[in-house]
């Protein structure tokens, strides 16, 4: 691709809609400028040589006139003198160096158009360089924006779950205090209710012990001795 083809292309180009449709749109603008950056190096080293070509030509046209008004006096001497093949000479000379100034003054107007030419296209790269300059400065920014953002987002987000997971290792503690709470309420309760059932035995083996005790004591003397174990 032609450097004036690659420009057309740059200055034509819209920039921001480039960057909409571009998946990275900072590695985009990045390759833009780089390529902008070379374009104008391309553009100001190609004005550097047609300045210089001016240059050269400018003296080479001031180095032909001197001599076609050199050769044109001397014409005019060999006229004056009579001879007139010497001016045929001088003047066909002259005719040479008008010729090669022809040349030149055609040479020096197309380098002049080309020059302006190069001055427009430069101006209008600087200002697309400046605008993807500035475009790259917004982009950065925003990045750099939206990574304080992501980050600070990330680190409520952080907060949230450790305030959540505190309130619920709380809520377990508060679970297992009560669980325990209850517990300590069992705590000898096997001890209580084998003391009451051992009251109860005891208490029923009175009864009937007082029933029997009762008994005897109803009973006729000869029944109580006949019936007295301890009398047979």
């Amino acid at each position: 691709m032609g450097i004036y083809t690659r420009l057309s292309d740059i200055i034509n180009s819209n920039l921001h809609a480039m960057l909409d449709r571009a998946e990275d749109p900072e590695k985009m603008i990045r390759l833009a400028i780089g390529e902008m950056e070379d374009t104008l190096i391309e553009l100001r080293s190609n004005a550097v040589s047609s300045i210089s070509r001016r240059k050269q030509l400018e003296r080479d046209r001031v180095d032909l006139q001197a001599k076609a008004a050199e050769w044109q006096a001397k014409a005019e001497l060999a006229l004056g003198k009579s001879r007139e093949d010497l001016a045929r000479q001088a003047l066909v000379l002259v005719e040479e160096y008008r010729g090669r100034l022809a040349e030149i003054d055609t040479e020096l107007e197309s380098l002049a158009e080309s020059l302006d030419k190069l001055d427009g296209d430069i101006g209008r790269l600087n200002d697309k360089l400046r605008d993807a300059k500035a475009r790259q400065k917004a982009l950065l920014l925003r990045q750099s924006t939206a990574s304080v953002q992501l980050r600070a987002k990330n680190q409520i987000n952080d907060k949230k779950i450790a305030e959540a997971v505190a309130r619920f290792e709380a809520f377990e503690r508060k679970v297992d205090d009560l669980e325990a709470q209850s517990e300590v309420q069992d705590l000898g309760q096997g001890e209580v209710l084998e003391k009451e059932f051992a009251d109860l035995e005891k208490t029923d083996r009175v009864e009937a012990e007082l029933a029997r005790l009762k008994q005897r004591m109803r009973a006729p003397a000869g029944d109580a001795g006949h019936n007295d174990p301890d009398k047979s």
